[in-house]
């Protein structure tokens, strides 16, 4: 059996699987076991923010696993120090102190805890059309049914309100409620952008009704949106910020970063391998290579150039290109996969965002010349 046979002979069917096979990846481009070249705009939902098979970062993987590849939460150890020291320094300044995890969604509910612990209340409210990942609490986060239908019942006390109303969030909050949370960039809803006056109003509900708000930034953040976090656009001052994807260059990890308001004591929650000294280690040299080489500045200068040639194809199927950065939306006015799979005939991997949406989530470490050949794909796609 050759490799896609075999996964599929042995992987539980929970992906809808593309039929190609990769097996290499170096900067913003792929390979598969056929020897096909890719631009890489779908970077595993994300994740690989200073390019594939980054130097640094292999380099400073080599060094930790030729030194110490685990320590558990009840030693210190010089990594986990280092990195959880960076994380505070490049964050907002209302954040002080961070736990360190392996995913998004166990960011995720990690955070949810801490609200309901240092609020003693029990409700979450957020957005309809969000996604905070898969599993109980972060699901019962999520909006999207279709996701949580087959799991009933869920965690109770949440509830949702519609993205930039805030009169029907205002509805929600109440002295009940522990946290807000919510994503600035709806990613998985449909790369939809909540209004700068709308966050502001939202942080101001929050402070005014003694609820914690939490940005989820598992998608947004280490540069993406062309700040090193998206809240940095409006000014946020967050409880809590929700990390994963991107923040060790591809290697699995997540993280709290946390407020003085958040507080938490020994017994509370735990993890086996979270912040493993492979993955801090690695994560010091994705965000030094984010830093030294200016990329959240090329993000913002590369994203505009991009949806600007974007809004240039003339195709009448076609409804909006949005987005920040280079987290970026082409909504078509027609179902967008059988456009996935054309444009990876044209060695380009996008992802959907919802039933109608391509979402472009490049290497920010992309050429104009590399987005000028996404673009040219598209349109003809498109034509």
């Amino acid at each position: 059996m050759d490799s896609k046979e075999l996964q599929s002979a042995y992987e539980l069917p929970l992906y809808a699987m593309r039929d190609v096979c990769l097996v290499r990846g170096k900067g913003s481009k792929v390979w598969d076991d056929q020897g096909n070249e890719y631009i890489d705009c779908a970077t595993g939902n994300g994740v690989v923010n200073v390019g594939h098979c980054n130097e640094q970062i292999v380099k400073a993987i080599t060094e930790q696993a030729q030194t110490l590849l685990t320590c558990a939460g009840a030693f210190y150890n010089d990594k986990r120090a280092e990195l959880l020291a960076k994380l505070i320094e490049i964050s907002p300044d209302s954040l002080t102190k961070a736990f360190l995890c392996n995913s998004g969604t166990e960011s995720v509910e990690a955070a949810l805890k801490f609200a309901r612990l240092s609020t003693g209340r029990t409700e979450i409210v957020s957005l309809m059309r969000g996604f905070h990942g898969r599993t109980f609490g972060a699901l019962s986060a999520t909006f999207n049914p279709k996701y949580k239908k087959d799991f009933a019942p869920l965690v109770p006390g949440f509830s949702h309100a519609p993205l930039n109303k805030i009169e029907k969030l205002a509805e929600k909050v109440s002295n009940e409620t522990a946290a807000v949370i919510l994503e600035v960039i709806q990613g998985e809803g449909g790369v939809n952008l909540a209004d700068s006056d709308y966050l502001k109003e939202v942080q101001a509900l929050c402070q005014e009704r003694g609820a914690l708000l939490i940005v989820d930034e598992v998608q947004t953040g280490f540069g993406r949106t062309g700040k090193m976090f998206a809240c940095e656009h409006y000014d946020l001052r967050p409880d809590m910020i929700t990390l994963a994807k991107a923040i060790a260059g591809g290697v699995p990890m997540g993280a709290v970063l946390c407020s003085d308001r958040i507080s938490v004591s020994f017994g509370k929650h735990g993890t086996t391998f979270g912040g493993n000294p492979l993955a801090c280690a690695a994560a010091l040299a994705s965000i030094s290579y984010l830093q030294s080489n200016d990329l959240p500045v090329q993000a913002a200068q590369n994203g505009t150039y991009f949806m600007d040639r974007l809004r240039e194809i003339d195709s009448p199927k076609i409804r909006e290109v949005r987005g920040l950065g280079l987290m970026v939306a082409v909504e078509l006015k027609e179902k967008a996969t059988p456009y996935l799979k054309a444009l990876m005939d044209k060695g380009i991997l996008a992802l959907p965002a919802g039933p109608t949406v391509l979402r472009f989530l490049p290497p920010l470490t992309i050429s104009k010349g590399e987005l000028d050949s996404v673009v040219v794909a598209l349109g003809q796609v498109l034509s």
